[in-house]
């Protein structure tokens, strides 16, 4: 099966899936409250398969851009009969339950996704979760202008003391361009210094060149590369490079960067001995990048695999979605802010390059990663205040309940028009970065 296809059905079956879950929360919650339900659809426009039972018609629609639950008298245009079954004659109580229920399934959804993976598979990098003290400073980088050097320690980054890793690296990736205050020991003095992260890649995220202090073990190598070719193995230690002590990935491109095609030695650790090999790198596409870069083919990132118990896998479940929603917020305020490129956020082609990426790689977690990744963002995204979206009719609740009466049908209908004005341009908007990041426009 070609990529392309890949990509596409890969995307098809993972948002399909999460509208389904999401549009199910509605339709179940409606149900059960007495509301009735005239269409339970996937995509829009014209219906192009589906059933009838009872009173709500299961339909699959010709645009598949998402999916929708029509209940009765629930749009402020439609006409209201007073029946005690149409949407707006129930409690505002009962439309809140309704309209947060989609979201709340997607929230759930993406948790038991994590929980499930976790007890099977539970991978992570080995110095996420440790102090930031810096193995290596890439020349000329942000970090470098201000003086960070290997061996020091970040204590305190825009107010979050002791910092690990990913939290380091999070703040830096949602700071573009913008400055961040750090607090840095170096030799047991402590001084302030100002991070400018560049704005780097297709996506324009934060760059600050630093690198985490760990040990070079080979723990991937790409299938046909150099490395690969050469005879090294997954787990050797890294040692030098041209004669010189290599300390970091980054040191490692850099001086490939500055020898070219020309053969390299690499000294790696090897049972306690140390084995010479000679590598000749070639010119290569880099993922994230802007341009080819000379590589080896080989990948250092130190990492624990283990499955997790039920309680435990349930717990870190909790704790990877409450740390990615916010910084999905985060990145949300700051795209507001304009602090942040639009083009950090993928629409359906970046969506659907990720979940061809992960259909390809070997066993099921990496996709129901993704497909838990999207599902939160999902949830969240619906849960923002804008109208049409679910958290748009929470907030006309919430006003109307500090009111104490229901917001003129007019003013809806025109504030719901604008919205969806703003939405399709949005659309639009996130599509045209996403074929900007392919290459295919400039």
């Amino acid at each position: 099966m070609s990529g392309i296809l890949i990509d596409i059905v890969a995307v098809a079956v993972i948002l399909g899936f999460m509208i389904l879950i999401h549009e199910f929360g509605h339709f179940a919650v409606a149900k059960l409250l007495g509301v009735r339900v005239e269409q339970f659809a996937i995509g829009f426009g014209p219906r192009l398969i589906g059933f009838k039972k009872g009173e709500t018609d299961y339909r699959i629609n010709l645009l598949p851009l998402g999916g929708y639950v029509k209940m009765s008298g629930e749009n402020p245009m439609d006409e209201r009969t007073g029946d005690p079954r149409e949407f707006l004659s129930h409690s505002r109580w009962h439309r809140f339950l309704i309209a947060i229920a989609g979201p709340f399934m997607n929230i759930v959804l993406a948790i038991g996704l994590l929980t499930i993976v976790y007890m099977v598979h539970y991978e992570h990098a080995t110095y996420m979760d440790q102090p930031t003290v810096i193995g290596w400073v890439e020349q000329d980088s942000a970090a470098a202008k201000i003086g960070l050097q290997r061996d020091d320690v970040i204590t305190q980054v825009e107010g979050i003391q002791n910092p690990t890793w990913q939290e380091l690296i999070a703040k830096v990736m949602l700071s573009p361009n913008q400055p961040l205050n750090l607090t840095v020991r170096h030799d047991g003095q402590t001084s302030q210094k100002t991070l400018v992260p560049e704005a780097i890649g297709p996506s324009e995220m934060g760059f600050g060149g630093l690198e985490p202090k760990h040990v070079l073990e080979i723990t991937d190598l790409e299938p046909g590369m150099p490395a690969e070719k050469a005879g090294l193995k997954i787990g050797d230690v890294m040692v030098a490079l041209n004669g010189k002590p290599l300390l970091a990935v980054g040191q490692m491109i850099d001086i490939l960067r500055q020898t070219k095609d020309q053969p390299v030695t690499l000294t790696v650790s090897r049972d306690g001995q140390m084995k010479d090999f000679t590598l000749k790198p070639v010119l290569n596409d880099m993922s994230g990048s802007d341009e080819p870069r000379y590589r080896v083919g080989i990948g250092s990132v130190p990492t624990k695999v283990i499955p997790l118990s039920f309680p435990e896998a349930l717990s870190h479940s909790f704790d990877t979605n409450e740390k990615t929603s916010v910084l999905i917020l985060e990145l949300v305020e700051k795209l507001v802010q304009r602090k942040v490129s639009m083009r950090a956020v993928s629409g359906p082609i970046g969506i659907a390059q990720a979940a061809g990426e992960a259909a390809q790689e070997k066993g099921w977690t990496p996709l129901m990663e993704l497909t838990a990744a999207i599902s939160l963002n999902l949830g969240i995204f619906n849960l923002l205040p804008i109208p049409i979206l679910d958290g748009g009719v929470i907030l006309f609740l919430f006003v109307e309940s500090l009111m104490r009466r229901d917001i003129s049908l007019a003013i809806k209908e025109r504030v719901y028009q604008a919205a969806f004005v703003f939405l399709v341009l949005f659309a639009v908007m996130v599509i045209y970065n996403d074929i900007r990041k392919t290459g295919m426009l400039p």
